[in-house]
């Protein structure tokens, strides 16, 4: 048999601070995003530090061997530092091996499902065996608390995933599909603090839009109704492009875990995709948009309601900032239960 990358290992991270969106936004907007609490980090807490918490979570919930991790991928859009790349600071604070390749990527809610892929590549490449996939999400230091559009929408939190080199008969992350529309960037971004706008030559500017909400141009500017507009155009596509690349009908998918929008916008996807009646996550109460980390807490909770046996294909898909999309079917078969004791 050959060897192909199968996810091991899964766990997510939330920390303590907790924000209640019954304090931020009239009780009918709050309804119809169905989130009512959101993790919220400290304010000494960086992207970095949610990362290093989850993957020290998983570790040591799974007793796995450091020296056999051989690279270190990190999905976040919030670095602890412009440089150095904060995977490289995240394999000395895990004490991992100096041999290995540590990168960061800059993906939002599609970097999940982006980062299985180069996972994929990696292992089936022959360029390494056991690759420790870490997202966080630490939106809300980018989202004034007088914003009360945004804010509502976006929770702080960090996922991490062990990806390993397996013997099987057929590929275990399959039928990947990938999409981007660069063009319409500006749909959800923070306009200063790259070299494009560099901080010291446009100073912070606070603004105030018609409907009261207050941002900065150091603050995440988002068009809601175009991105909800690209969910909705987007999505129902690259369900239809996975199904067919994957040789697949809707029946044979034993669970469709997607990007948490917010309630309003997944229970449209559903309607749209043709999935209702189907096996489809959408729980965002108290965790919010965690942005790249949606799709594990996806896996996670279904996790917790079905055996691994029963997940041989499950669609993950991720879509939003970028814009950009992604979606494959996984076999989730071999996840490790937390209490095992197997060594990778």
């Amino acid at each position: 048999m050959n060897k192909f990358a199968c996810i091991k290992a899964l766990e997510t991270y939330v920390p303590a601070g907790v924000e209640l969106n019954e304090n931020l936004g009239d009780e009918r907007f709050i309804e119809k995003l169905g989130i009512r609490s959101r993790p919220i980090a400290a304010a000494d807490q960086s992207a970095g530090d949610l990362a290093y918490e989850a993957a020290r979570k998983l570790i040591e919930r799974h007793a796995i061997d450091r020296q056999s991790i051989d690279f270190i991928l990190l999905c976040t859009q919030h670095p602890d530092y412009q440089m150095p790349s904060t995977a490289c600071q995240l394999q000395a604070r895990l004490e991992l091996p100096q041999s290995i390749g540590a990168l960061d990527y800059d993906l939002g809610c599609s970097g999940y499902v982006y980062g299985l892929a180069l996972s994929k590549g990696l292992i089936e490449s022959g360029l390494a065996s056991n690759v420790l996939l870490l997202t966080s999400s630490i939106y809300n230091k980018y989202i004034n608390v007088g914003d009360r559009a945004i804010r509502p929408l976006f929770g702080d939190a960090a996922a991490a995933t062990l990806i390993s080199a397996v013997e099987s008969a057929r590929p275990m992350l399959d039928a990947f599909v990938f999409g981007t529309d660069g063009e319409r960037f500006e749909n959800i971004y923070i306009p200063v603090g790259g070299s494009r706008m560099m901080p010291r030559d446009h100073p912070e500017v606070l603004e105030r839009d018609e409907a009261g909400n207050v941002r900065s141009n150091y603050e995440v500017h988002m068009d809601g109704r175009a991105v909800t507009y690209f969910t909705f155009r987007t999505v129902p596509r690259l369900v239809e492009e996975v199904l067919s690349k994957a040789g697949l009908e809707r029946g044979d998918i034993d669970h469709y875990i997607f990007h948490q929008a917010n309630r309003f916008v997944m229970n449209h996807v559903q309607k749209k995709c043709r999935l209702e009646g189907r096996p489809f996550y959408n729980d965002i109460e108290t965790l919010g948009n965690t942005v790249s980390c949606t799709v594990p807490f996806g896996i996670e909770k279904v996790l917790s309601e079905r055996a691994a046996s029963e997940l041989k294909r499950v669609m993950l898909c991720g879509f939003g900032v970028g814009l950009s999309w992604c979606g494959c079917v996984a076999d989730l078969s071999l996840i490790l239960e937390r209490t095992s004791s197997v060594r990778i």
